[in-house]
C-alpha cells in the first residue's frame, strides 16, 4: 500500500463535508467505509467551481455587468457583482451541497 497524497478541499469540499457530518451521517460513514469521501468531496468541489464560473459569465451577461460599467460606475458594478456572487453562492448550496 503506498501513503497517501494529502488531499486539498476547496471552500465547496469543506462545506459539502461539513453537511454530510452534521445532518447525513449515515451517508457519511458509507462514504468513509468505502473509502471513497475524499473522492466525492473532490468531485462536488470540482463541480461547484465550475458551475460558479460557468454562472459568473451567464449573470454577468445578463445583468449588462461589464468593464465598461466597472470603468463609469464602480459602486453599482460592485454591487451588481456582489449580488451575482450571492445569487451563485445560493444555487450551488441548493444544488450541490445540501443535496
Amino acid at each position: 500500500m503506498k501513503p497517501k497524497e494529502p488531499i486539498v478541499l476547496g471552500k465547496y469540499g469543506l462545506m459539502r463535508r461539513t453537511y454530510l457530518k452534521e445532518h447525513r451521517p449515515i451517508l457519511f460513514t458509507n462514504y468513509l467505509t468505502t473509502q471513497t469521501l475524499n473522492q466525492h468531496l473532490l468531485e462536488i468541489d470540482k463541480t461547484a467551481n465550475q458551475r460558479k464560473e460557468l454562472l459568473s459569465k451567464q449573470l454577468m451577461k445578463e445583468m449588462n455587468v461589464n468593464e465598461k460599467l466597472k470603468e463609469t460606475n464602480q459602486m453599482i458594478w460592485i454591487q451588481k457583482m456582489n449580488q451575482i456572487e450571492e445569487i451563485i453562492h445560493e444555487m450551488i448550496l441548493k444544488e450541490l451541497i445540501y443535496n
